[in-house]
């Protein structure tokens, strides 16, 4: 999975403060994660150790090499 911020909607949003990409990251970074990292991701967000992935990918968006986040 790639996550480019500068194709997400939720981009400078309150959204934004609270996503864990751009914690690892921050709000102009790429991150590009293996389906292990994913998984771990997604069960730390289950629990309430971070904050989910909010990735909202929008129209315009390309798909370079792999899959974009849909948010939640």
């Amino acid at each position: 999975m790639i996550i480019d911020c500068h194709t997400c909607d939720m981009r400078r949003t309150h959204a934004c403060d609270d996503c864990v990409v751009a914690v690892l990251v921050g709000d102009d970074g790429i991150l590009e994660l293996v389906e292990a990292e994913q998984a771990a991701i997604e069960s730390m967000s289950r629990v309430g150790l971070v904050s989910p992935i909010r990735l909202v990918a929008n129209a315009m968006s390309p798909n370079e090499g792999g899959s974009v986040a849909s948010g939640s």
